[in-house]
């Protein structure tokens, strides 16, 4: 097909290209799909397809259009695309359509192209390895996890102190100074969990107490429209319960699993966190590296990929419907970031053959299963089911080139 296109804009990875189709192709265009309509439809008095063609192109004038327009857009899409020679990206769309009756057939279509991704330099670059030493103090923040999981609150007399947990019903005046119906909380003492005011009023209470007091909310409280408010606030204080937690001793270990001593225990957790602090420096050094390499090497992005991943991450996170847009702005950068990783590392692993085979695949179920003792081909059919074989895929092609990229570029212990 013969048509004029107009370049409008070409900024980064969008186009925008005026496009005409020549009159005498439109024409041909309606008068094939009027001879299809006139196939199609009955008009009185005249047999399918024996009708005149002016008549059935007055009676369905607006199904004639439309059938010519689409297969006049299907066309033209296939002729830009080869004159122009675009590397697509995604679907294009066609804007500002104008069909006259005068045979004139405008669009201006928007579309987005693939990125040029050159890897021009890929070596000399010197990034950090994290520390992955285990302290004492890594060690004891877990074992108190555990002792938190474990403890247990007992209901107990007098007044609360920081610590406590306590049930407590609260209500707040309203703007013409009425106070409405409570609501119970539950409250730990001393973690925040309500304003400083509320807190100080619940620790001078007994069990059945009723208090009605001014409380002032704070300055970084997070309505903005309440800060530095003073507002009456009524109290009824209906439980209190301390926390007891277990003694760290070798009974207490036992009851965490198969472990002989608390010796033991310290052992596996500093163990376990050794392993996690390796996975995350390696990860950390990847993503340095990684970035180092997307600084270098500069190329458009499709602003619909973006959109993807920012999308992918909004389900990931659950954000919901109302916030996407708010979310969107916020995660941006890191989405781009993302989706230029994993442009190089694809392109990388096409350009050196690092691409993982169904073999590689096949090798690592095999490994899996041993480990865990299990049977390869359950394995293997149980990831597949799960469609977890694609993300194992991938995790062999990032191995293998990391692993290309680490030979060329140094990694320095912190």
């Amino acid at each position: 097909m013969e048509i004029q296109i107009t370049a409008t804009k070409a900024e980064g990875a969008e186009r925008r290209l005026q496009v005409a189709v020549p009159a005498a192709r439109v024409a041909e265009a309606r008068n094939k799909a009027a001879a299809r309509v006139s196939k199609q439809v009955r008009i009185p008095g005249f047999r399918p397809g024996k009708a005149p063609a002016a008549m059935v192109k007055k009676a369905y004038a607006q199904a004639i259009d439309q059938e010519a327009v689409d297969q006049l857009l299907r066309e033209a899409f296939q002729a830009v695309l080869e004159q122009e020679k675009l590397d697509l990206a995604t679907q294009p769309h066609a804007h500002d359509v104008k069909f006259g009756d005068d045979d004139t057939l405008s669009f201006e279509l928007h579309c987005e192209v693939r990125p040029t991704i050159a890897l021009t330099k890929l070596e000399g670059f010197r990034v950090m390895r994290p520390k992955t030493d285990v302290t004492d103090a890594m060690v004891q923040e877990q074992l108190d996890r555990l002792l938190e999981q474990r403890a247990t609150w007992t209901p107990v007399e007098g007044k609360p102190s920081e610590g406590d947990l306590v049930t407590v019903t609260l209500a707040t005046a309203e703007e013409d100074g009425t106070i409405p119906e409570g609501r119970e909380y539950r409250l730990v003492l001393g973690s925040g969990q309500a304003i400083a005011g509320i807190e100080e009023m619940v620790l001078s209470m007994s069990i059945g107490e009723t208090k009605e007091q001014p409380v002032k909310w704070p300055q970084d409280f997070p309505d903005e429209s309440q800060r530095g408010k003073t507002k009456p606030v009524r109290a009824t204080l209906s439980e209190i319960k301390k926390k007891s937690v277990p003694a760290l001793d070798d009974a207490f270990a036992a009851e965490m699993g198969d472990f002989a001593s608390m010796a033991a225990l310290r052992e596996t957790i500093e163990k376990d966190l050794a392993d996690n602090l390796v996975r995350e420096a390696d990860a950390a050094s990847r993503t340095q590296l990684l970035d180092e390499i997307v600084t270098a090497n500069p190329f458009d992005l499709p602003p619909s990929w973006v959109k993807q991943m920012i999308q992918a991450y909004a389900e990931a996170y659950r954000i919901p419907q109302e916030e996407i847009l708010k979310f969107a702005d916020e995660i941006k950068g890191m989405a781009e970031r993302q989706v230029r990783r994993d442009l190089i590392i694809d392109t990388l692993a096409e350009k050196e053959s690092l691409v993982a085979t169904e073999a590689d695949v096949d090798a690592k179920v095999a490994e899996l299963a041993e480990k865990r003792g299990e049977d390869a081909g359950k394995m293997y059919a149980s990831l597949q089911k799960a469609g977890r074989l694609r993300e194992l895929e991938r995790g062999i092609t990032e191995d293998r080139v990391f692993a290309w990229l680490l030979e060329r570029n140094t990694i320095e212990q912190a």
